[in-house]
């Protein structure tokens, strides 16, 4: 099997035409290899996209709807309000 250690890597720029074409090129392991490369790549970009967001972003998020606004009083009212 030839796999992708096999393969050269030129210092190129490729178009998106070009890696399209050069995949009739390959034989049907190389492409079920450069399947799982590309499934690999994108799964991590997903991942670190994922792991941008933090739920830490969120502190203080609508913090000035309780300006002026009395904890213990809200509770109290709150509480009231299940009777």
């Amino acid at each position: 099997m030839k796999g992708p250690d096999r393969m050269q890597i030129r210092e190129t720029s490729i178009s998106y035409n070009d890696y399209v074409k050069g995949i009739d090129s390959l034989d049907i392991d190389e492409q079920l290899a450069l399947l799982e490369i590309i499934s690999s790549k994108i799964k991590n970009n997903i991942r670190k996209k994922r792991n941008k967001q933090s739920i830490l972003n969120l502190e203080g998020l609508g913090a000035g709807i309780w300006n002026g606004i009395d904890a213990q009083d809200y509770i109290r009212r709150e509480r009231s309000s299940w009777d």
